[in-house]
């Protein structure tokens, strides 16, 4: 029997939610940046977050969210993590959370793609490219879409993030063909010449540049973990893993026993529901994309603060869910401020809050030193043994 402080763990991931440039920002000409400083701002003290603001979310800032006041006797616990990845990119952030750090710098294009890789994804589709450039997604798409529907060429265009995305109308390519492009293109990133991150099926439809929508279908095709994750180990000790949204794509299904895509943040968190009706010992860990797809991409702070007062009302729910010997740790796996500069993602820290209604106290985390002390205290809990990155809190919740 495997004896366990908190029977289940639920992670929940808001997507580029950062709460303020980290220390090492600069490295990424990213001084300045507060994606929910920001927000918050944006709102002019608006912005109401009832249950992350009882959760600490304003604790752990040197400066109060506008609208979001520090709670005076927080729920739980409340801190906020920095990464030691060498990128800002989303499988960096989740794979430092499960003990994985990317100590080695992958590669990135910001010329766009060279000639050889490009020639070898147009010989195996069949079609040409158009694009090769660092570009919004969005604003290609509008841009390039018509032409791609007319031609049935593929839109290629990467980011500040070490991503390599292809996108096409449903109509004009199948999401099946797409998918094939991009397997194909995920084997010949893999290293030693070319190591990128994340290849991304991005298909879209509409009937012109003033109606293109990307759809549900995204897919990413990750790199294979270069080592096992706490997933992994939790597995392997027979510790049942759900994996939610866009979770078994990062970590190319390794470790995850049970999963569900996400059309959009409300339908994660739809399956969330569902998972904490289930019974298990365990950990669920889930992603939220639409704060980083839908808005910090886009540069769009209004729509970034909806897309979070609508997760918190949400969140109202899940905390009413919880069992006394339940776990639950939000955080993010790095920022992308949508009154920042450009539209990628930022480097910040990223915030912690952790509760259970068992929970006798409450107080500071303080700044965690690493991503993986969310790992390692998952791991402590499950008395499972993993690549010992993190240091676990677990002794601290009480």
């Amino acid at each position: 029997m495997i004896m366990t402080k908190f029977n289940r763990i639920f992670g929940i991931v808001l997507d580029s939610v950062g709460t303020g440039a980290a220390a090492d920002a600069d490295k990424f000409n990213d001084l300045g940046a507060d994606t929910l400083g920001h927000v918050g701002d944006a709102y002019q003290g608006n912005l109401k977050l009832p249950n992350l603001q009882k959760l600490g979310i304003s604790n752990l800032r040197t400066q109060e969210i506008a609208g979001v006041p520090a709670a005076n006797n927080p729920l739980g616990y409340y801190g906020k993590m920095q990464e030691i990845s060498a990128g800002k990119d989303s499988m960096d952030g989740h794979w430092e959370m499960m003990e994985l750090p990317v100590n080695k710098p992958l590669d990135y294009f910001p010329n766009g793609f060279p000639d050889d890789l490009l020639d070898k994804i147009a010989q195996f589709s069949g079609r040409k490219i158009i694009g090769n450039r660092p570009e919004s997604g969005t604003k290609i798409i509008q841009e390039l879409g018509e032409q791609q529907m007319k031609t049935g060429d593929l839109i290629i265009y990467t980011s500040g993030d070490s991503v390599l995305q292809i996108a096409a109308h449903e109509d004009v390519i199948s999401v099946q063909e797409l998918y094939k492009i991009c397997e194909y293109t995920r084997s010949l990133v893999n290293g030693p010449q070319y190591t990128i991150g994340r290849v991304i099926a991005r298909p879209y439809i509409g009937p012109d540049k003033d109606h293109f929508t990307r759809t549900a279908n995204r897919h990413d095709f990750s790199l294979e973990p270069i080592g096992k994750t706490v997933l992994d180990y939790l597995a392997d000790s027979n510790i049942h893993t759900v994996g939610i949204g866009k979770i078994n794509d990062i970590f190319s299904g390794n470790g995850i026993i049970e999963g569900y895509h996400n059309e959009s943040n409300m339908d994660g968190m739809d399956h969330l529901d569902h998972v904490l009706q289930e019974s298990f010992t365990g950990f669920c860990f889930m992603n939220l994309v639409d704060f980083d797809a839908m808005y910090g991409h886009r540069r769009n702070p209004m729509g970034f603060g909806q897309a979070l007062m609508d997760f918190d009302e949400r969140l109202g729910s899940v905390l009413d869910q919880l069992k006394n010997d339940d776990l639950l740790m939000i955080t993010a796996d790095h920022g992308n401020d949508p009154g920042f500069r450009g539209t990628d993602h930022t480097r910040e820290y990223v915030p912690l809050l952790v509760y259970s209604p068992s929970m006798k106290h409450h107080g500071s985390l303080g700044t965690r030193q690493t991503f993986a002390d969310m790992g390692a205290t998952i791991l402590d809990n499950f008395n499972v043994t993993g690549n010992s990155v993190g240091k676990s809190f677990l002794a601290d919740l009480n």
